[in-house]
């Protein structure tokens, strides 16, 4: 696994050993970022259930001013601040570009929202058997101060799961198929 383009380009990422992380390809994250292209400079991303870090690594590598890293499983938090390490990006010193909030997604958006985080992107990606998270995070974005009405959320999923066009007034407006996976595209509606 390697970071794609920008800054960090070609640099090598570790990521989590065994089948409980399924890091998103290196295509597939090509797609996504050449979608937000045009609007990453000094952005700030979320990048939930962060696995190795590779997708908010991306984001650094392409302009992004802060990411923050939520990953509940210990093991796969420490590969994450290792990618960081590896590539000098600072994490969790006051004034850093990088967060690695080791704590379940739900607790990590709240903790987010009480100190008054906005993001500019927000990628999402639950392992594929715990499908009702992806209802309870768009569910919970829908009405959260973390979005404005700019903000994009991108959740990756499986071809064969829908994880439905709207919650709340965060609409899907975009779905982007690559072989067993698809992007799906949302905004705040109005």
């Amino acid at each position: 696994m390697r970071v794609i383009a920008g800054k960090y380009r070609s640099r090598k990422l570790i990521a989590p050993e065994g089948v409980a992380t399924r890091p998103t390809t290196d295509r597939l994250r090509e797609t996504v970022f050449n979608v937000v292209a045009p609007v990453m400079e000094g952005s700030v991303w979320l990048d939930l259930f962060a696995g190795s870090g590779a997708v908010g690594i991306e984001a650094f590598s392409r302009g992004a001013a802060r990411v923050y890293f939520v990953e509940q499983a210990p093991k796969a938090a420490k590969i994450i601040r290792k990618n960081l390490e590896s590539l000098e990006i600072g994490e969790g010193e006051r004034g850093s570009s990088a967060e690695v909030l080791e704590r379940d997604c739900m607790a990590a958006l709240r903790l987010l929202e009480s100190r008054g985080v906005t993001c500019d992107f927000c990628f999402l990606d639950p392992p594929y058997r715990k499908m009702d998270d992806y209802e309870l995070v768009l569910s919970f974005l829908s009405g959260s101060a973390l979005l404005t009405p700019t903000s994009v959320v991108i959740a990756e999923h499986d071809k064969h799961f829908d994880p439905g066009d709207a919650f709340g007034k965060l609409v899907r407006y975009r779905t982007l198929k690559q072989g067993d996976a698809v992007l799906s595209f949302y905004r705040m509606a109005g």
